[in-house]
């Protein structure tokens, strides 16, 4: 793994979420695919939540990016309720405090990595000049980009795009879904690192146990609800190094 400086963490709550259901109608059938979650995540911290296709994983990421809304129960992230923001005021909480880590990294082939990585600042009327000069720092986190990109690098530039508007919250769906096992193992390497030296809180999708062991909790989700919490070997290492500081 990446040798990284830790930083003691601000013990906030950034992410609530209380009994949350999502209920589907399948011809006669009420299909649970959320089925009373609770679960709070801390500023700093880095979470997997893994389970088999149609657990509930992917539908939960989808409420707490405010891109599905809950039959019941609430959401609150930074302080917000976000179950019953209009849709409006929902593009604006994506845009201003979520960062997204997809699969198929979503990239633009009409745009260079620096332009594909300032494009979510576009949205917030940047000058150009700004979001390039904000996305080459960016580009320069993740490592230097060759004009024929792997697969691994062009998911280094997804990491990028995600950073660059400053998120408080960043969402990985299923990240390395489309690498092979050693840049995957690379990918969530540098996950980490960001994490750890930016302060960043992340939530990432994974069917993959091995995967999520780099996260410092695993919630473990299986027919819309969550059977345990898993605290790994690298979150107790940090309550360690910030007991040993203090």
């Amino acid at each position: 793994m990446i040798a990284f400086e830790r930083v003691v963490k601000v013990m906030e709550e950034v992410i609530k979420v209380n009994n949350l259901y999502k209920l589907y109608k399948v011809g006669d059938e009420i299909v649970h695919a959320l089925d009373g979650v609770d679960f709070t995540v801390r500023r700093g911290e880095f979470c997997a939540i893994v389970g088999t296709s149609g657990s509930g994983k992917s539908t939960l990421l989808n409420m707490l990016a405010g891109l599905e809304r809950p039959t019941r129960g609430s959401i609150v992230i930074g302080g917000q309720k976000i179950e019953h923001l209009s849709e409006e005021e929902l593009v604006a909480f994506r845009r201003e405090k979520v960062g997204f880590i997809f699969q198929s990294f979503h990239l633009l082939g009409t745009l260079n990595a620096v332009e594909n990585v300032a494009l979510p600042l576009s949205f917030r009327g940047e000058a150009r000049q700004h979001r390039i000069k904000k996305a080459e720092a960016m580009i320069k986190l993740v490592g230097h980009m060759p004009n024929q990109m792997s697969g691994g690098q062009q998911q280094r530039v997804g990491v990028a795009r995600a950073l660059v508007v400053d998120p408080q919250i960043i969402f990985a769906d299923e990240p390395t879904g489309n690498l092979d096992s050693h840049t995957a193992e690379e990918i969530m390497a540098l996950m980490q690192q960001v994490v750890r030296k930016h302060n960043k809180t992340l939530v990432m999708v994974t069917h993959d146990d091995h995967l999520a062991s780099y996260a410092d909790r695993i919630f473990h989700i299986r027919d819309g609800k969550i059977l345990k919490i898993e605290e790994t070997n690298q979150k107790r290492e940090d309550e360690e190094y910030e007991h040993e500081g203090n």
